[in-house]
Order: structure tokens, then C-alpha cells, then sequence
């Protein structure tokens, strides 16, 4: 009901405006205006229900796409051949926001620059697959959708979302609606009351949250306690890990598409994502379940379900040796070309930090440095360091978020902490401590190399730091001791920590899931400014409170030691479980 010559408006139309106005924006933006009937069909990218036709591995495969962007494409091929529209009233057009008149906008694709190459030839595909949507007759169009609400209907999760993420959920609902789905279909019925649980809603605000991290946070926290002090046998732990052992998918999931003749053994992100378990959590669940005791008839469960989660990031290392987040060698590059690929990220490559947390998980398992995956795990940690010592953050901002992964895997497996490579990840870090003792990175390091370590102080980042620096034997230093420092006189009367910036990462927005080697200046396709139109960053609430927690209890931790007053922490190992001799065979 607002005018729009209301003061909040006007200021939000004057912005649009000077960025180019609604021709500019991306596709999902587009798709959403073409919905409701203000931007032309033509102007959106094409992808025919066919494409769920071909065989994996053929290209432009479903499952060359990431595991967030696959169940978000797969209802697409239905939004996108069917073009729904429901008009607004004449009050709600949005014309203000064309830079000229809507008759005159030229809603075809824009032509991408340059000579040959991918995109050039993407469009031109593109194109083409426009006109066969235009035939009267497409052979294949009844198949192809039969197949789409078959896979539709098999990734449903149990309280009706898609993947755990919000846009897959919403656009299943859709397309489905779109294939005679009615409201109170079952399927529909449970999807649309699932959203409950992902909404928040207050006395001004309704909102739908993109996701959320129950057993993230659950591990994270698990990990944390205990390295603080909290005994392994405590109540509060045994319900932590009992609630973690029963997340554990045992179900079969696209990543096997990858890893045939591979049992299911990984944990997911959310309450529900049973298709897509993630390398991430396992790794970190499995710490957490190695830390934590159970009463004697649930430790064989325990050490199970340790030994499943093994097995199965092992048969999911890529073969440059590190691991992605949800697939296995997920990294064919020329889908990020596609003209309908212009969001975040459609590619879920090998990264810096989640290999590093699989690494750490093996060596505090027992595993040592020469077991061949750790092996092969290390020497790509070391082609994928910067040339200033830091490591990429893929999943976390940014740089400090790397080092702060990498060194506690490299000391859990017993490497060398004195080599030059490990030196200059220490000194990178250093030179970027701030004058108030803390650390902060600021999330233009995706687009601004000179920000990189560069940011106002947070808890979870000077955490992070620390985290490092105790990994490399510096708890000693006075860069250490002022981390310390900042993180007690920042914690509130009640024990935790404000943090006003987000300091998780969905997508960077490269389109390909890591930086490219170089990145696009003002002006060139795939530029991104400081407001980052392409990125989505991820605000953890707990990440504020966790990571100090485990920061300063290893410090504790250390100190006693160093002191003679404490034993270290018995690995799985030590524990008689999942070592290997003989149940993990190297691959």
C-alpha cells in the first residue's frame, strides 16, 4: 500500500535507476519479475525440460551443476518451458523502474563479449533451444516432464522441503503447481506447511529464512565444550551426540552419481536434507563424535558410525586430492557460461578449507601423514596457498577463514610447522592483526585483493586467528596473547560476544565456486563492486559465541599443558576405534 512517491520508494527507485534499472538485473530477479508480468519471457534464459534427458555423464548433465544448483534447475526446466504469469494490479507495475518506457526495452539476452569461447557459444545455444521452445511439436516434452515430477517427487524431504534450502523448495512448488499439482495435493500440502519452519515472524516482519545449520551448529558446539573443559561423559554431550548419531543419512543421494558402488554414511547441514549430505558437517561431525563418550551399549554405535562417515569422504576426494563440499569432481567450468548461470555459484570445486577439515578429521582420528589421502590432501593445500601465505575461504570470509582451517589440519596430521609454507601463513597473519588485538576481514576480500585480511575486529574471526596461531605453536606470542586479550574484554556481562558482520559464505560470486586468477576490473563481464550483486553471504548466530569458546579452551588447554597439569586430548585412536587396519582400504 505504499506510494510510490513515498520517501522509501523514491530512494529505492533512485538506486534501481542508477544501476541500469530492471534491464540490469540478474536472472533470478527476472525470472521473479516475469512471474507477475513485468519483464518479458524473451528476456529469461532458456532451459528445456529435456535437459533432465541427459545421461550424466554426457555434458550439461543435471548433475554437472552444484548439488544447491541442481534441485533448484531441476523445477526450473518446468518455470522456464511453461512461462506462468500472474498479472498485478495496474497500481503495483513497476514502470518507474525502466530507464525508458517498457515498449522500448530491448529484453533480448545481452551478447557477451569478445571473440570465441564458451559464452559466445552458450549464447548462440541458447538461441537455438529458443526456437525449438517455439516449435509446435517437441517430441520428447511429455517424457522429459514425467521425469522432472519423478525426481520432483523423489528428492521431497520428509517435511516437504527440497534440498534444505529455500529457492529449490519454492520453485519445486511452483513448477509442480504448474505440471496440475493442485493446493491441496499431499505433496503440495506438505511443502507449503514445512515453510513454517523456516519462517520468523514478529510484530513488523514476516520472513522466510534461506536455510538453516542445526547440525553444523550442534558439532561446532559439541567441539567447542568439550575442548573448554566439559567432561565427555556430561548428560548435556551425551544428548548432543546421541541427537548427532541419528542425523547420520544412511539413504542413497545424488552424490552417488560420482561415487558408484559408495554406502551412504554423511551428515547433511540441516534437520531434513537426506539427498545431499556435505564433506563439511561429516568431517566436523565426526570430531565432535570422536571427542564425546556414550554408556557402553551405544559406543559400538558411536565408533560405527564414525567408521561410515570415514568411508565415505574418503570415496569422495576429487582427484586433485582435495574435497568439495557436496560431489565429487564437480568442476566442469563451461556450465557456469551458460547465459542462465549468472547467480552466485553453479560449481562446487575442491576448496582449501573444507579439505583442510577433512585432513584435521583423519589426523585426529590417528591416521598418519603418509596415509595416501592425507598425502594427497596436503599437497593440494599447498598448490592452492596464495602467494602473500594465505589460503582462500570458500565457506567462511575470507583469507582468515583459510589459515584458521588450514594449520589446525596441517598440526592435527603431525606436518612440519617450521616449513617456509607454514611460516608465511603465520606472518600474513600477524601483519594483519588490528590495534585492538582482534581480527576482522571484511567481505569485499572476495572482490578486493587489498582487503584481504583487512576488516573491523569480530569474535569468530579473531578466533579463527588464534585457532591458527595456537595450531603453530605460537601461544606464546604476543600476537596470541593480544587475541586472547580482545576476546575476554569483548564478551558481554552474560558471556557472549556481539557481532554485528556476517562472517559465513554461500557464494562469492565468481560463478565457479573458487576465484579466478584474475579478477574482472570495472567494465569487463563478471565484474563484481563491493556490493557484491552476485554473492550471498551467511550470518551464523552462533559463530560469535562457538568459535571464541574453542579458541580460548585450547588456549587453556595448551597453557596446562605447557605447564604439566593437563594430559592432551586422546584422539579416536587412542580410544581403540577407527584407526586404519584394514576396514578403510586406500583408495
Amino acid at each position: 500500500g505504499c506510494s510510490p512517491e513515498s520517501d522509501a520508494l523514491i530512494k529505492a527507485r533512485d538506486f534501481i535507476l542508477s544501476r541500469g534499472g530492471v534491464p540490469n538485473s540478474r536472472v533470478f530477479t527476472k525470472i521473479w519479475l516475469a512471474l507477475f508480468g513485468q519483464w518479458d519471457w524473451s528476456g529469461v534464459p532458456n532451459l528445456p525440460p529435456e535437459l533432465i534427458l541427459v545421461p550424466p555423464s554426457v555434458p550439461f548433465s543435471i548433475y554437472d551443476f552444484a548439488g544447491w544448483a541442481r534441485p533448484t534447475i531441476v523445477p526450473m526446466l518446468i518455470i522456464l518451458s511453461h512461462r506462468p504469469c500472474r498479472p498485478v494490479p495496474d497500481w503495483a507495475q513497476l514502470d518507474e523502474l525502466y530507464p525508458r518506457p517498457r515498449s522500448e526495452t530491448d529484453y533480448s539476452l545481452p551478447k557477451p563479449q569478445g571473440g570465441l569461447g564458451w559464452a559466445r557459444f552458450l549464447y548462440h545455444l541458447d538461441q537455438a533451444v529458443g526456437l525449438y521452445q517455439r516449435l509446435p511439436v517437441h517430441p520428447f516434452r511429455g517424457w522429459a516432464e514425467r521425469k522432472v515430477v519423478d525426481w520432483l517427487l523423489g528428492h521431497q524431504e520428509a517435511n516437504g522441503c527440497w534440498a534444505g534450502i529455500q529457492p529449490p523448495w519454492v520453485y519445486s512448488l511452483i513448477a509442480l503447481h504448474q505440471l496440475g499439482f493442485g493446493a491441496d495435493h499431499p505433496v503440495m500440502d506438505k511443502g507449503f506447511n514445512g515453510l513454517d519452519g523456516y519462517a520468523i515472524e514478529d510484530e513488523d516482519t514476516f520472513s522466510v529464512q534461506g536455510c538453516i545449520s542445526p547440525v553444523w551448529d550442534t558439532c561446532l558446539a559439541q567441539i567447542a565444550l568439550l575442548e573448554s573443559g566439559l567432561p565427555d561423559g556430561d548428560p548435556m554431550i551425551k544428548r548432543s551426540t546421541l541427537w548427532l548419531l541419528d542425523q547420520q543419512i544412511l539413504e542413497p543421494g545424488d552424490w552417488q552419481v560420482r561415487a558408484k558402488d559408495t554406502k551412504p554414511g554423511g551428515w547433511a547441514f540441516e534437520f531434513y536434507n537426506s539427498r545431499y549430505p556435505d564433506i563439511d558437517d561429516t568431517a566436523e561431525v565426526i570430531m565432535a563424535l570422536n571427542l564425546a563418550r556414550l554408556d557402553p551399549e551405544d559406543e559400538p554405535r558411536r565408533k560405527e558410525a564414525i567408521q561410515r562417515g570415514v568411508d565415505w569422504i574418503l570415496a569422495l576426494q576429487s582427484k586433485n586430492g582435495g574435497w568439495g563440499a557436496f560431489d565429487k569432481d564437480n568442476n566442469r567450468r563451461y556450465v557456469s557460461r551458460l547465459p542462465f548461470s549468472d547467480f552466485g555459484e553453479v560449481l562446487d570445486p575442491t576448496s582449501a578449507d573444507v579439505t583442510a577439515h577433512v585432513v584435521e578429521m583423519l589426523g585426529k582420528l590417528g591416521y598418519p601423514r603418509d596415509f595416501t589421502p592425507i598425502r594427497r590432501a596436503i599437497e593440494y593445500i599447498r598448490q592452492e596457498q596464495e602467494e602473500d601465505g594465505s589460503w582462500f575461504g570458500r565457506w567462511g570470509v575470507n583469507y582468515i577463514y583459510g589459515v584458521g582451517a588450514v594449520l589446525p589440519a596441517l598440526v592435527a596430521v603431525e606436518e612440519d610447522m617450521t616449513q617456509p609454507y607454514v611460516r608465511r601463513a603465520i606472518q600474513w597473519l600477524v601483519a594483519r592483526q588490528n590495534d585492538d588485538g582482534g581480527w576482522g576481514e571484511s567481505c569485499g576480500s572476495y572482490v578486493d585483493p587489498d582487503l584481504r585480511g583487512v576488516g573491523p575486529s569480530t569474535a569468530s574471526q579473531t578466533a579463527w586467528a588464534l585457532l591458527a596461531l595456537l595450531a603453530a605453536g605460537e601461544s606464546a606470542r604476543e600476537e596470541a596473547h593480544r587475541g586472547l586479550q580482545y576476546l575476554m574484554e569483548t564478551q558481554t556481562a552474560a558471556g557472549f560476544w556481539e557481532e554485528p558482520y556476517y562472517t559465513g559464505t554461500g557464494f562469492p560470486g565468481y560463478g565457479e565456486g573458487a576465484p579466478p586468477q584474475t579478477l574482472p576490473k570495472p567494465g569487463e563481464s563478471g565484474y563484481q563492486g563491493l556490493d557484491m550483486p552476485a554473492g550471498f553471504m551467511l550470518n551464523y548466530n552462533l559463530y560469535r559465541n562457538y568459535w571464541p569458546l574453542l579458541a580460548m579452551g585450547r588456549y587453556s588447554r595448551l597453557s596446562a599443558q605447557q605447564n604439566g597439569n593437563i594430559e592432551p586430548i586422546p584422539t579416536v585412536g587412542a580410544r581403540g576405534t577407527a584407526v586404519p587396519q584394514g576396514g578403510i582400504q586406500e583408495p
